[in-house]
């Protein structure tokens, strides 16, 4: 992915950049960033282009659950975190959908992930389950409820880093009953 920082570096001009784009040698992604044409992109390029739009954010909830292949969710809006008292992120493409965290439950199970040659930050699989149960007002109880239940079936999860993660959310008694029942 190319930045206005890119070009200038590069010494190009924004001139040249519009008739690149016009020859189809470009793709406009969003405001100030662009793609190769014909380069192959990963599924997860919305990520990527949220992630270098928003260095501080991290891709989490639905988002991280199909970045770690658990459930059967679906979305166009890519989910990030914001600590409590950043700004948010205001993107034209792709569509995006803000949680607040603060404190622990922000900084807790962050993974790093190259994605498209872009530095991503995802919450882990365990802390996106336990953000599932923290926020089930938002994405749904059923939601929550697959995404532990096919966590454990595929093993992308375990009990132990569930419950680790559910003590920073401060969700282990809305998470016992389920996990017991399990």
């Amino acid at each position: 992915m190319l930045q206005p920082r890119d070009f200038a570096r590069l010494n190009i001009h924004p001139q040249q950049v519009s008739r690149l784009v016009e020859k189809g040698e470009l793709v406009r992604v969003g405001r100030g960033r662009y793609v190769l044409a014909g380069n192959e992109h990963s599924e997860n390029l919305g990520l990527a282009l949220v992630a270098a739009a928003a260095p501080k954010a991290i891709v989490c909830l639905l988002s991280a659950l199909q970045f770690h292949g658990i459930g059967t969710q679906s979305h166009r809006e890519v989910w990030i975190a914001v600590a409590k008292n950043n700004a948010r992120p205001r993107l034209d493409y792709p569509p995006v959908r803000v949680a607040v965290f603060s404190g622990a439950a922000f900084t807790f199970g962050v993974e790093r992930h190259v994605i498209d040659g872009i530095s991503v930050r995802v919450y882990s699989a365990a802390k996106t389950v336990a953000d599932c149960f923290k926020f089930r007002n938002k994405v749904g109880l059923d939601v929550a409820l697959e995404a532990l239940r096919e966590g454990l079936r595929a093993k992308r999860i375990n009990r132990d880093s569930v419950w680790a993660a559910a003590k920073v959310c401060r969700v282990t008694s809305v998470i016992r009953p389920y996990l017991e029942a399990i």
